[in-house]
Parts: structure tokens; C-alpha cells; sequence
């Protein structure tokens, strides 16, 4: 009897050790789960203050390459662009851009209603997006990228467009044309299921904000004196070193932009998209020395700096897909594309695009998606092609439409005096910097 006694407290204490050994477990598991979704929501709300920081390189790039007189214009529209994105975005923009399973025409356009509201408790939470962050961090990232559309836009119809006039465009624009053609791929719909591939933006972000620019620039004409009696008159910046600032805040920032778009803080991943994205800004850079040296006979400050975002731009769509190698081409091939593309629109075409706006956002974006399916075995070219035209096709009338419709109700341009004042002395009644001289050209 004591030996079945013994026995029985022996198993007894087998059964404990081994209840404890599993709850230990289970415990250590939901702590590592916790752990992991704690750095992963960490890592996307630093990469939304990035992304943030990228509107302060908008700002300052577009003041720099603009002239002294709207300085204060651009400031001010690059500013108030952030709070219509992130004001439209929580208003309808997420739903509209997220619909889930509220599609209403197949997978064409879809809403899930007006505001935000978040899942109780742990959906909206640790379960989900599968646990790597929260739904306020997947709306206030996705926001941000919304407001950059529209700061696309601001620059190529910089220092002859009507303030108001703007904002009403921008409100429209970010609003409504934004996510709902972003739908078709991030929110799961038409193009996504082709196998449309777009990582962080090349097209939905920045050909979307090309597309708007070229329709506005159309429209409004260039800047008074810059096409005179069939020749043409550069116009410069008034400030380099800003600038140049500018665009080291974008590369800055693009490293949210891009590594935030892993959608997690997974290490080889994110590491990666910042090698290929900075790698593709380097090569950008240098292709748009050695095309500017050609066609220029000197090396250009402002083309280099655009051939670094245009490597950006160009590498954006796949910096997750493509190969070292390949992210190296795509970002020279990039900037050779923005120099050539700067003397087409301005000579050729006299589209007057004062930082070259559609030079390194539209056609570098269609580049970047392009190359997607030419560099990545696993997308097809045909399909990537299709999604470029998509976008062209429904974007690019839209925003003609808006920007008729806002010039027919409210106009469009500033008269010729505003314009020659300045927008800072004519929409805001201040200067940007003391003593500034009237009917000055810069």
C-alpha cells in the first residue's frame, strides 16, 4: 500500500511540474507575442513621424527652388496640405481607401463609412493586422501618406495659383481621388487581385500626385516671362542651401516612408528596403550628374538633387522585390530619366514645372512600377503596365475636371500684378524675409 501511495504522490507531483512547465510556456509565449507586437506598432509610429518629417523636405525644397516673393505661399500650403489629409482621411479617406468587405461595385470603388472606429479590445489591438500594430497606427500612417499626393502637386503649380483655389483642389483631390484609386491595390481590391505590385507608393502615391500636377499645369500656363517670343527663360530658386536641405529631410524621411511599409519592425526586411532605398537614391544621384554634365556642360545642384529623389521614386515600388544589382539600375536609370524629362517638359512641351515635380514624381514613378515587372521574376510587366495606364486613365481626368470646376467657380490664377508682387505680399499680406522688394524677380 505504500508503494501505490509513493506512486501516486510521485505521478501526483509529475502532473505538477509538468502543469507548471506548460503554463510557464504558454505564459512565455503570450509575452513574446506582446513583446513582438509592442516593437513592431513602435517601429510603424516612428515611421509615421518620418513620413511627417517628409513635409517639412516638401516644404523647404519647393521654397527653395521657387523664388523669395512665395516664399510664404508655399510654406503656408505645405503646412495646411497636413491637416486636409489628415482631416479627409479620418473623415472618409480610410474607409474609402480600406472599404474591407463593404465593396459596393465588384472591386472597383468600395466604403466602409463615414469616421473612424476602431474594433473593442484586443481586434483592435493585438489581433489586429495579425498582431504587428494597432488600427490608430495603420490609420495615422496611411494619413500621412495621403496629405503627400496633394504636396506633389503644390510645387508644379507653384507661384501662380490662387490659394483657395488650391486648397479647394486638395480637398477634393486627397480626399476622395486619393484613396479611392488606392483602393484598387492597398485596399485589396481590382489590382490587387491581378497581381498589381506597388510597395510603398512609385504609383499610387507619387504618379497619382504626378498626374494631378500635369492636369493643373495645363491648365494654369506657365509663370509670366517664362516663355518669351519662342525662347525660353530659366527662372531660378532663391535659395539652394534650403533646398538642399529639403531633400536630405525626403531621403530622411523616406526611410519611413519605405521601411514603415514592411508593416512590421521584421529585421531583414526592413533593413533591406533602407539598403535599396538608400542605394537607390545614390545611383539617381549619379545618374543625373553624368546626364546633366552632358547636356549642360557642368554639374547641376538642382538636377542632382532631384536625381536623388527620383532614385527614390524610382526604387519605392520595389524596394522589397528587387535585387541589389537591379535597385542600382533602377535608381540610375532614374536619374538620367529625370534630367531628360526636366528639358522635355520645359523645351518641347512648355509645361512650366517650377522644382520638377513631374519629372520626378510622375515619370519616375511610372519607371519604378515599371521596373518592378522587368527586375522581379515573381510580377509581370503586362500587369504592371496595365496598372500604370489605370491610373492614368481615371486620375489624370479627374483632376482636369476638378481644376476646370474650381477655375470656372472661384478662378484659378492670380492676375498678372499678384503675380508679379508676389503671392506672399498678394494672398498673405507678409513677407518671408524683411525689406523684400516689390515687382523683384526673385
Amino acid at each position: 500500500m505504500f508503494g501505490k501511495r509513493r506512486k501516486a504522490i510521485i505521478t501526483g507531483f509529475i502532473l505538477l511540474i509538468s502543469f507548471l512547465m506548460m503554463g510557464n510556456a504558454l505564459a512565455d509565449e503570450v509575452t513574446t507575442q506582446e513583446v513582438l507586437f509592442t516593437v513592431n506598432n513602435i517601429w510603424m509610429l516612428v515611421a509615421t513621424a518620418l513620413v511627417f518629417l517628409m513635409h517639412l523636405g516638401f516644404a523647404t525644397v519647393e521654397s527653395g527652388l521657387t523664388r523669395a516673393k512665395n516664399t510664404v505661399n508655399i510654406l503656408f500650403k505645405n503646412f495646411i496640405i497636413v491637416a486636409i489629409g489628415l482631416l479627409t482621411y479620418a473623415l472618409l479617406g480610410f474607409n474609402l481607401m480600406y472599404p474591407g468587405e463593404a465593396w459596393i461595385l465588384g472591386k472597383w470603388f468600395g466604403f466602409g463609412g463615414f469616421g473612424l472606429s476602431a474594433p473593442l479590445g484586443a481586434a483592435g489591438l493585438l489581433d489586429y493586422a495579425g498582431g504587428k500594430y494597432t488600427y490608430w497606427t495603420d490609420f495615422i500612417f496611411q494619413g500621412m501618406f495621403a496629405a503627400t499626393a496633394a504636396t506633389i502637386v503644390s510645387g508644379a503649380v507653384a507661384e501662380r495659383i490662387k490659394l483657395h483655389s488650391f486648397l479647394l483642389f486638395s480637398l477634393i483631390f486627397v480626399g476622395l481621388v486619393y484613396p479611392f484609386v488606392g483602393s484598387w491595390k492597398w485596399g485589396g481590391g481590382w489590382l490587387n487581385d491581378l497581381g498589381f505590385y506597388d510597395f510603398a507608393g512609385s504609383t499610387l502615391v507619387h504618379s497619382v500626385g504626378g498626374w494631378g500636377a500635369l492636369a493643373g499645369v495645363i491648365i494654369l500656363g506657365p509663370r509670366l516671362g517664362k516663355y518669351v517670343k519662342g525662347t525660353i527663360k530659366a527662372i531660378p530658386g532663391h535659395s539652394m542651401p534650403l533646398a538642399t536641405i529639403g531633400v536630405f529631410l525626403l531621403w530622411l524621411g523616406w526611410f519611413g516612408f519605405n521601411g514603415g511599409s514592411v508593416l512590421s519592425a521584421d529585421p531583414q526586411a526592413v533593413s533591406y528596403v533602407f539598403t535599396t532605398t538608400t542605394l537607390g537614391a545614390a545611383a539617381g544621384m549619379i545618374g543625373a550628374i553624368f546626364m546633366s554634365e552632358i547636356i549642360q556642360k557642368k554639374p547641376d545642384l538642382s538636377m542632382v538633387l532631384n536625381g536623388s529623389l527620383a532614385g527614390l521614386v524610382g526604387i519605392t515600388a520595389g524596394a522589397d522585390v528587387i535585387s541589389i544589382v537591379a535597385t542600382i539600375l533602377i535608381g540610375l536609370i532614374a536619374g538620367i530619366l529625370v534630367v531628360l524629362s526636366v528639358f522635355f517638359f520645359d523645351s518641347k512641351l512648355k509645361l512650366d514645372d517650377p522644382v520638377g515635380a513631374l519629372s520626378v514624381h510622375l515619370v519616375c514613378g511610372i519607371w519604378g512600377t515599371l521596373a518592378v515587372g522587368i527586375f522581379s521574376p515573381a510580377h509581370s510587366f503586362w500587369v504592371q503596365l496595365l496598372g500604370v495606364v489605370s491610373y492614368a486613365v481615371v486620375v489624370f481626368p479627374i483632376a482636369f475636371l476638378i481644376f476646370s470646376v474650381v477655375k470656372k467657380i472661384m478662378g484659378l490664377r492670380v492676375s498678372e500684378i499678384e503675380e508679379l508682387q508676389g503671392l506672399d505680399i498678394s494672398e498673405h499680406g507678409m513677407e518671408a524675409y524683411d525689406g523684400f522688394q516689390i515687382f523683384s524677380n526673385q
